[in-house]
């Protein structure tokens, strides 16, 4: 098996497309009452799929945690320190919640923490380099 993409399941979808195109750069292109968005972003498939669609689609009702979540989060990365202040601010003053501010960690990583309209965790970080796959 290979990875193929990963997805969140979402409670508001127009909220959710405004924040990943508009605040976040993804080039979602679908319309703000879509059931489900798939695109791919730097070779990644990201996917957000309707909470009530998947749970008809699979005849389950499933629980969702509210406000901030800790299940798991999206790391997106700059080139350098500077760019990880600057996004931050950039993004928090078009509306993603605050969590964490601008700090260098003691593994040479400087990183901050935010969050999507629905809590999810979202990282943006830099080792001070362009970025290497």
């Amino acid at each position: 098996m290979h990875l193929d993409g990963f997805g969140l399941f979402v409670r508001d979808m127009p909220a959710m497309i405004r924040f990943y195109r508009d605040v976040l750069g993804f080039e979602i292109k679908e319309a703000e009452d879509t059931e489900n968005v798939y695109l791919i972003k730097d070779g990644t498939l990201f996917m957000l799929y309707g909470r009530n669609d998947f749970e008809k689609m699979t005849g389950q009702s499933f629980s969702y945690v509210k406000g901030l979540n800790g299940h798991s989060e999206l790391a997106l990365y700059v080139d350098t320190f500077d760019e990880v202040d600057a996004e931050f601010r950039r993004v928090t003053e078009m509306g993603a919640k605050a969590v964490m501010e601008p700090t260098t960690e003691p593994w040479g990583q400087r990183t901050c923490y935010i969050a999507d309209p629905e809590g999810n965790l979202i990282e943006i970080g830099s080792f001070g380099r362009p970025f290497e796959r």
